[in-house]
């Protein structure tokens, strides 16, 4: 996997850092960088070091959930995709940023990207990616996971 502090800039480049709570565009009640709270709400030790996030969280606390989501992605990938760590990093990047953005359960839901993927077909994985309401709904970032899904390689 590539290095944590990396995924840590490119998922803030995806989702920005809000350190008040707000509800996302699918409506949920978020904060940091991209945390549902609903969805994923704070384990007690989170709550115990982030405290009421509902006057707000530092950067530090943001950060500190984010690589805690990192982790969590990380570990459902691997749980979920027996083949996961057999992509080059990059790729699991993909996947990582895709299960970030809208959870396990709805990646796991793009059979034809994840068959695609698993064969090595990453052309017609990217196009998948594509054919889909996720990419209607994040646009840019969608195209940049496809292009990465494809070539393998990161373009900011």
């Amino acid at each position: 996997m590539i290095l944590r502090g990396e995924i840590v800039n490119r998922l803030l480049l995806h989702e920005g850092m809000v350190l008040k709570p707000y509800k996302c565009p699918a409506g949920f009640l978020t904060v940091g960088v991209g945390r549902n709270l609903e969805t994923n709400p704070l384990s007690p030790k989170e709550r115990e070091r982030v405290g009421d996030v509902t006057k707000g969280i530092s950067t530090d606390e943001a950060i500190y959930l984010l690589k805690n989501d990192i982790m969590r992605c990380q570990d459902e990938l691997a749980d979920n995709i027996a083949w996961f760590y057999q992509l080059d990093d990059e790729r699991q990047y993909a996947l990582l940023d895709m299960c970030f953005n809208m959870g396990i359960k709805r990646l796991l839901g793009f059979k034809k990207m994840l068959g695609a993927m698993f064969i090595g077909d990453y052309k017609g994985a990217a196009k998948e990616c594509l054919n889909s309401k996720y990419a209607v709904s994040v646009g840019k970032r969608a195209k940049r996971i496809a292009r990465l899904i494809e070539t393998g390689v990161w373009v900011k």
